[in-house]
């Protein structure tokens, strides 16, 4: 009988342990839109700082995101849902993709695409607890996942 429950109470814990993993891993989730219509975990994109604007653009023959690195600081940051701003200043249709390269494969991971237009601009906002959890290290990587061989940055992100 104390063997059934301590077995019991031992499968309890692991199944309480691996329930809150999964919700960590998956708080809130990356959400894209419009600054007038899109929102993250319930607060709107307009009332939220943009923390970052990144842009398409050309430079003669390549293809790139401007700027190659971001670094946002996060020990002074409150901790509010992160804002970016990606603009397509590009002649042509331009592709954002955000990952934490390291573990691209995981379930889990971190991941935000879209295509924009040219001139085109949308807001990404993710939750700081799937930037913390969803991601191995401090660095996500964005580029352009319709010209993946065209130059790339990272996101730097000082926890």
């Amino acid at each position: 009988m104390l063997r059934h429950l301590v077995l019991g109470t031992l499968v309890s814990v692991s199944l309480l342990v691996m329930g809150t993993s999964a919700f960590a891993l998956q708080a809130g989730g990356v959400e894209i839109g419009d600054l007038e219509t899109g929102s993250v975990v319930g607060q709107a994109f307009k009332a939220l700082d943009v923390d970052a604007q990144l842009f398409a653009i050309d430079l003669g023959t390549i293809k790139s995101w401007y700027p190659p690195t971001t670094v946002i600081d996060f020990k002074v940051r409150p901790g509010r849902p992160l804002l970016l701003k990606v603009t397509n200043n590009s002649t042509v249709e331009r592709g954002f993709q955000m990952t934490d390269a390291a573990n691209a494969g995981s379930p889990f991971v971190l991941m935000a695409q879209v295509v924009l237009k040219p001139g085109e601009t949308k807001y990404i906002g993710i939750p700081t607890s799937d930037l913390f959890y969803a991601t191995q290290g401090n660095t996500l990587v964005y580029r352009d996942h319709l010209n993946p061989k065209d130059p790339g940055g990272k996101l730097l992100m000082i926890k």
